[in-house]
């Protein structure tokens, strides 16, 4: 997965740091022997004053460290459900979109019965890594459909490459511009852009002519939005069926999935 992603997990750990201090100070009252006895807690503004309160909570913290620990794995797995639930949701309501947007470049079988949606970035080294399993995916399952959705959160130079190969499929020449894309060393900036562009015979002339248009950014803004409603912060990221992975992933868990969504098609 992308920096990206690490950093967002990372600010999210320090944003949980206040919220688990006043959990943990709830933790103390719940395991004070006084509370377990019945008597009525005693609250830091009324009978205990503050510096000895806090004292109080510190020193609970360090006798039981666990506390912290527990607190923080139970709130990132309910936050992991949450973003789950929400992220199904919105693939529930945005399946058209996904699977069937005529701006999407469509690869494989356009007529196959199972989808895979990858959203990427030309300058992603993950996204570079998975794409030989995405070859053999594709040539191993006729009946395998695929959506490209161009997801350029990497820099202008991914929004140059984004947009040129959106117009790329102008000149029916996406698929071929895409896969070798996909094996460009170092940055796909404009200059490997070009060069690829006139490595597989397109009219780069015309293909500016073409990035211009206001539709190409269109299509990327609507990739940028269903990728934030799916919770897909980093590349590459796929939808399979019901299933949203996010990050690199192999052929056999793409296989898998694939074979899953087409049982559960055929139920």
């Amino acid at each position: 997965m992308t920096q990206f992603s690490r950093f967002t997990g990372r600010r999210f750990g320090f944003l949980l740091l206040p919220l688990l201090l006043i959990i943990a100070a709830g933790a103390w009252y719940l395991f004070d022997p006084g509370f377990r006895a019945g008597r009525q807690p005693m609250t830091a503004s009324e009978n205990l004053p503050q510096d000895a309160f806090d004292r109080r909570v510190r020193d609970y913290l360090v006798a039981n460290p666990e506390v912290i620990v527990e607190a923080m794995q139970n709130l990132e797995r309910k936050q992991r459900e949450a973003e789950q639930s929400e992220a199904q949701a919105a693939l529930a309501a945005h399946r058209d979109e996904l699977l069937n947007s005529p701006e999407s470049p469509v690869g494989g079988n356009p007529q196959g019965d199972v989808t895979l949606v990858e959203f990427f970035d030309y300058n992603c080294p993950y996204c570079r890594q998975v794409a030989p399993a995405m070859a053999e995916a594709e040539e191993g399952d006729p009946q395998l459909r695929i959506v490209y959705k161009e997801f350029p959160i990497l820099g202008p130079n991914s929004v140059f490459a984004a947009r040129a190969a959106l117009a790329a499929r102008r000149q029916n020449l996406y698929p071929q511009f895409h896969k070798a894309m996909m094996q460009v060393s170092g940055a796909a900036d404009e200059t490997q852009v070009i060069a690829v562009a006139e490595k597989i015979g397109l009219d780069v002339e015309q293909l500016r002519t073409d990035m211009q248009d206001a539709a190409i950014d269109t299509e990327i803004e609507r990739n940028l939005a269903l990728a934030r409603a799916l919770r897909i912060n980093g590349t590459p990221g796929f939808v399979i069926g019901d299933e949203i992975l996010r990050g690199a992933t192999d052929l056999q868990t793409m296989q898998r999935l694939i074979d899953q969504a087409r049982k559960d098609q055929n139920r």
